[in-house]
């Protein structure tokens, strides 16, 4: 049994000051003030020394970390990201596929169900089939040789895979959309629309097929501005305008500083709220490693990219190409660039939010009586000090990635 004490506990719309938690195995047994504790003898004692404890981090959109893409398809690959995104405070994530191969995918999805039994670090949720189902024009960063329309005898193969497949991105105006998200649905898979020029109206035909979620708000989407370049008018809509008008839309920011500027962030968070809009990384293979020349996607076939200034980039330079960061960072920086934001609601864009996105909300997202012991403690500056999932603690490398700040080091006694 564990106990924390002498911090901040962030709990879904609160802050509650020097008050505690107790886990005991995997679950939370009790949240609230000192005084109205249980006994709890023989206890670890976790002091917090003035920072935060927060619910586990969960990201929506990573595709790999610390030279590695999920892509790669080897274990020593998932076992390099997983270990290294714990170290930034997540939790539980979905591998996100890129643009590949069929074969690829597959593997992909083996791969999927492995370490979705066992995860060393954070624990795998299960798949998301982002590529191949894209706009062309709209595939940014995307390997473009494989760039494909869903079609039956391409997707069903992936669906021996369903048990392990939790979301999938199609662009709606592909011709064979409706039926692949028809038949996402019957398998419970939730779908996204992402890496798309889709009318406002055809966003409006796909709510009604079943797609609930919208990937990485204003990056590789169509708008007023895109759609005039082949109809002048009257003026029309596209995903970006969508997004933020149906209530039935949940979407998602790359709040990594580089990807959105300070005004779209807030718009964001404006129109759709903490309940409906997620942080996620979408980081690439460039995390936690020096400025120089990557691979996005597979090593055999992915796409050039650069990792300079803090972000992922064409090989030109002029455009972005995924990002570089942990959550922990997107957090801080959301934090810092939307004002208007209570702490809570930061981080339940990070936590709570994301597990209702996937239909785990009643398991994971946030520290609350009988869910899972899934926490970040945080120091005073929101960097992370230690990481515990399904209420044990991860061991973190030797070489800890983030900045050294005063209290970094972990505090158990």
């Amino acid at each position: 049994m564990r106990r924390y004490r002498n911090g901040y506990i962030v709990t879904e719309r609160t802050v509650l000051s020097g008050s505690i938690v107790i886990t005991e195995g995997d679950r939370i047994t009790f949240v609230g003030p000192s005084p109205e504790a249980p006994p709890t003898p023989g206890a670890e004692i976790v002091d917090l020394d003035g920072g935060y404890l927060v619910p586990g981090f969960i990201d929506l959109h990573v595709h790999g970390g610390a030279g590695a893409d999920f892509m790669d398809g080897t274990p020593e690959a998932w076992d390099t990201i997983c270990r290294a995104h714990a170290r930034h405070g997540t939790t539980r994530f979905t591998p996100t596929t890129t643009v590949a191969r069929h074969d690829q995918h597959i593997e992909f999805l083996k791969r999927c169900r492995e370490f979705h039994q066992h995860s060393p670090g954070t624990r795998v949720l299960g798949a998301h089939l982002y590529g191949p189902y894209f706009a062309a024009e709209a595939r940014g960063c995307h390997p473009g040789a494989h760039v494909r329309p869903p079609t039956p005898d391409d997707y069903r193969p992936y669906f021996d895979y369903a048990d392990v497949i939790r979301t999938a991105t199609v662009a709606p105006e592909l011709p064979g959309a409706e039926e692949f998200v028809r038949a996402c649905r019957k398998l419970g898979i939730r779908c996204n629309a992402g890496h798309s020029y889709a009318t406002f109206e055809q966003m409006r035909e796909a709510i009604d097929w079943g797609v609930t979620h919208v990937d990485h708000l204003f990056c590789a989407m169509s708008d007023r501005a895109k759609l005039r370049l082949t109809q002048t008018f009257p003026m029309r809509g596209g995903v970006m305008e969508a997004t933020l008008f149906f209530d039935e839309l949940t979407t998602e920011v790359i709040a990594d500083g580089k990807h959105l500027q300070s005004e779209l962030l807030r718009l964001a968070f404006k129109l759709k709220g903490p309940d409906r809009l997620a942080l996620v990384t979408d980081t690439n293979r460039a995390m936690d490693m020096p400025d120089g020349e990557y691979l996005f996607g597979p090593l055999d076939g992915g796409e050039p990219v650069l990792r300079r200034d803090g972000v992922g980039l064409t090989p030109d330079g002029k455009a972005l190409a995924s990002s570089v960061v942990g959550m922990d960072h997107c957090v801080r920086t959301f934090r810092d660039l939307v004002p208007e934001a209570t702490l809570p609601e930061v981080i339940r864009m990070a936590t709570l939010t994301p597990a209702r996105i996937l239909g785990l909300e009643q398991e994971l997202g946030s520290i609350a009586e009988g869910k899972c012991a899934d926490l970040v403690v945080l120091n005073e500056t929101f960097h992370v000090r230690r990481v515990v999932i399904g209420g044990d603690f991860v061991q973190h490398a030797r070489h800890l990635l983030h900045e050294k700040t005063p209290g970094s080091s972990p505090g158990v006694s």
